[in-house]
C-alpha cells in the first residue's frame, strides 16, 4: 500500500531565541545549527551592555529581562541563555516572568568533570559573576560536597576573546595568567564555564597540556534545545535551509558581530543594531 506524505506530516520547527552578553552564546548556536540544522534561530548579542561576567547583579538580571522580552517579542517560543553568568543570575526570575516560555540556560560542567577526573582535581575556569553567583555555589554544594574544586575568576578573558582577531594577544596572555595556578595546583580534568570560552579551547589546552581534559556544555545545551522543541514524531524538512533560518541582532556593533559570526560559524551572516 502506497501513503503519499502530506505537509502535514512535516512539523515546522519553532523559533528559537539565543542570547549572551556578546560573542560567546555563539558557541552554543554553531552546536545548535549542527544539531538541528532547520532550526529558525534568533540570536541577540547584548554587546552595548557587555560583558556581563564582571557587571553587578543588577545589571545582569535587568538586561537579561530586557533581551528576552525583545525575543519573547519577536515570537520566539524557546530562549536560550547562552551564558553562564546570565543563566546563573537571571534563569529563575526569567522563567517566573514567563511561565509559558521554556528557557534554557547553561552552567559549568562540574559533574560530568568529576567523572572525568583521575586524580580528583578539577578546575573551573568562569567569570567572576558565575563564580560568587548563589546557584552557582548551590550547584558545587549538590554535586561535589567536599570536593576541593580548584576555581579560577577568569577576569578580562571574555572581554578580550569578545574582541575577535583583534584581541588575540591579550588572548593569549590572560590565558598564560589564568592556566597558571591550575596547572600548578595539578587538575587534570578543567571545567569551561563560560561560552566566551569554547573559542579558545585550542589556546587554553595548550596552556594546560595535552593531559588535561576540558570539559564544557555547548553540545548538552544544544541536543536538551533539540529534545524540546522537536514535536514528537515529526520529521526533518528535506533538502537545503530555507533562508532565512538565521537572524543576529546586536546591541553592539553589527559589522563586528557579524565578522566573527561568520569566522566562527563557518559561513557568511550579517547582523542588525537594535536598541533594547
Amino acid at each position: 500500500m502506497f501513503i503519499e506524505l502530506t505537509p502535514t506530516h512535516v512539523a515546522r520547527p519553532p523559533r528559537i531565541g539565543v542570547f549572551d552578553s556578546g560573542v560567546g552564546g555563539l558557541s552554543v548556536l554553531r552546536e545548535l545549527r549542527r544539531e538541528w540544522p532547520e532550526a529558525r534561530l534568533l540570536y541577540v548579542a547584548d554587546a552595548g551592555h557587555a560583558p556581563y561576567g564582571e557587571r553587578s547583579g543588577g545589571h545582569i538580571h535587568a538586561r537579561s529581562r530586557a533581551v528576552a522580552s525583545h525575543l519573547i517579542d519577536d515570537g520566539v517560543s524557546i530562549v536560550v541563555i547562552a551564558c553562564n553568568t546570565a543563566t546563573a543570575v537571571a534563569a529563575q526570575s526569567l522563567r517566573e516572568t514567563w511561565p509559558q516560555t521554556p528557557f534554557i540556560g547553561v552552567e559549568p560542567g562540574i559533574k560530568p568533570a568529576l567523572a572525568a577526573t583521575r586524580n580528583g582535581r578539577v578546575g573551573v575556569m568562569a567569570t567572576r559573576s558565575t563564580l560568587n553567583s548563589d546557584k552557582f555555589k548551590r550547584l558545587v554544594s549538590t554535586l561535589a560536597p567536599g570536593e576541593p574544586l580548584h576555581l579560577r575568576a577568569c577576569d578580562g578573558l571574555a572581554a578580550a576573546i569578545e574582541q575577535g582577531a583583534a584581541g588575540m594577544h591579550d588572548v593569549r596572555s590572560l590565558i598564560e595568567r589564568h592556566c597558571r595556578p591550575l596547572s600548578e595546583a595539578g587538575v587534570d580534568t578543567v571545567v569551561l564555564g563560560c561560552t566566551h570560552y569554547v573559542f579558545a579551547r585550542q589556546q587554553i589546552q595548550a596552556a594546560l597540556g595535552p593531559d588535561v581534559r576540558i570539559i564544557d556544555t555547548t553540545l548538552a545545551v544544544a541536543q536538551q534545545v533539540a529534545r524540546i522543541g522537536r514535536p514528537a514524531g515529526s520529521v526533518a524538512c528535506m533538502g537545503t535551509r530555507t533562508a532565512p533560518t538565521l537572524l543576529l541582532q546586536t546591541t553592539g556593533n553589527a559589522e563586528h558581530l557579524g565578522r566573527v559570526a561568520s569566522a566562527w560559524l563557518g559561513e557568511t551572516v550579517e547582523a542588525a543594531h537594535i536598541t533594547v
